[in-house]
């Protein structure tokens, strides 16, 4: 890991992420998280402020220096935080022992988008709940055709953020018992398309 993805990027990635529009896309998505959750690509923590009261929460990323700001936070949170420096396509938790998977503006990054979802599955108790957010691939063909233009140089300066992955394929072929999904563009971002609902183990 090279400098500016240690020093640098976490700082940019924690600002950009700051966005307005995101601060309701966090709270509705969320809500409805319950029991010990675990969340893949915590960041900097900006989610911590928008969970409802829970039993747990295990705050996943790779990023050392994301996790070094998270930790910053932990304050905000009114129940017990504990970070986990791994990967979601490894995770280092029991299988069957989270109610709750957390995933916000995530999947676009994993190398291994296929596994890091067996990993969820795996962890998740019996009809546990993953809940999720991310933007993708673009049904629109026009501005389908301009994320995969820019994809190369988000992948090189945005953490491996894909925008052209194809997040509701990935999802549905997860085999999950259950998935919702609801597309739907994203005011003001003309390269972002988003993805957000639930799925059940």
């Amino acid at each position: 890991m090279g400098p500016y993805q240690r020093f640098i990027l976490p700082r940019l990635l924690d600002r950009d992420m700051q966005w307005d529009g995101h601060e309701k896309d966090r709270a509705e998505v969320l809500r409805t998280a319950t029991g010990t959750v675990l969340e893949i690509g915590f960041g900097s923590g900006l989610n911590m402020r928008a969970y409802p009261p829970i039993d747990k929460l295990y705050a996943l990323d790779p990023s050392p220096g994301l996790l070094a700001i998270a930790r910053g936070r932990a304050n905000e949170a009114a129940f017990p935080v504990e970070f986990l420096e791994a990967s979601a396509e490894r995770i280092p938790l029991p299988g069957h022992s989270v109610d709750t998977v957390v995933s916000t503006w995530t999947l676009c990054s994993i190398p291994d988008v296929r596994k890091a979802l067996a990993e969820v599955r795996r962890v998740l108790k019996p009809g546990g709940t993953f809940i999720y957010i991310e933007h993708g691939l673009s049904p629109a063909k026009q501005r389908a055709f301009f994320q995969r233009i820019v994809t190369p140089f988000s992948r090189a300066f945005c953490g491996n953020c894909h925008l052209d992955r194809n997040i509701g394929r990935e999802l549905a072929s997860a085999g999950f018992s259950s998935l919702s999904l609801d597309a739907h563009e994203e005011p003001g971002k003309p390269l972002f398309f988003a993805y957000s609902g639930t799925a059940r183990a």
